[in-house]
Parts: C-alpha cells; sequence; structure tokens
C-alpha cells in the first residue's frame, strides 16, 4: 500500500505543478507575447485567467459551508 501512496501522491504532485506552470505563464508570460503567435491558441482568453478562480473559490467555500453546517447538525443531534 505504501507503493500506491508514493505513487498517487507523486501523480498529484505533478499534475498541480503543471497547473501552476500553466497558470503561471498563462497570466504573467502571455501578455508579453505577440496576439498573432501561434502560442495563443493553446491557452483561453484572458477574462477567464480570472473568472475560473473566483468561480473555484465560491464553489470551496460553498461545499465548505455546506459541510461544517452538515457536521454541527449531526453533533446536535447526537447531544439531544
Amino acid at each position: 500500500m505504501e507503493v500506491a501512496d508514493r505513487a498517487i501522491g507523486l501523480l498529484l504532485s505533478v499534475i498541480s505543478l503543471s497547473i501552476f506552470t500553466y497558470y503561471t505563464f498563462w497570466v504573467i508570460i502571455l501578455p508579453f507575447v505577440d496576439s498573432e503567435h501561434f502560442v495563443h491558441k493553446y491557452f483561453l482568453p484572458q477574462e477567464y485567467a480570472i473568472l475560473i478562480p473566483v468561480y473555484a473559490g465560491v464553489v470551496l467555500i460553498c461545499f465548505l459551508s455546506v459541510f461544517i453546517g452538515y457536521v454541527m447538525l449531526k453533533s446536535k443531534k447526537k447531544k439531544a
């Protein structure tokens, strides 16, 4: 099981590093590249660079709120 855990950890690290590299290149370097350059076809428009993280943050906060509410209701029922 230890080998599987290490493989999953490595996979998650590689995926996270890939997303970070892609997003960093998209937000920091791409605005300085000529708009006619072929590399622009591999990236979404710039406005999505803000919208995607904002929506992901809202979804995360909603999920955490529902989870905390569920745990609070569950613990309240146990006490009663």
